[in-house]
């Protein structure tokens, strides 16, 4: 490789695009593998629950588990519209 090549634009090819966005999919379908079975279910529990109050779409409350070496964390994210 030559010092100039460094300053030269690499050419994304389709196959490169077609590479990447592959590996963010199997990256993504790991991460939901290894979530538990009952979170879909606890999200749409929590949808309702809160919708009680505040109308609020699907995609405001997110519900995900950290894994740690000695415990899970269940993180959960709503997101409240302004008044």
């Amino acid at each position: 490789m030559s010092f100039l090549d460094y300053f030269r634009s690499k050419k994304n090819t389709s196959a490169n695009v077609a590479k990447e966005r592959l590996q963010i999919i199997v990256a993504h379908e790991r991460g939901q593998r290894e979530q538990p079975d009952y979170l879909p279910q606890l999200q749409q529990e929590l949808l309702a629950v809160i919708r009680k109050y505040v109308q609020i779409s699907d995609d405001m409350v997110q519900v995900e588990v950290d894994r740690n070496d000695s415990c899970s964390v269940l993180e959960l994210n709503v997101t409240l519209p302004e008044k």
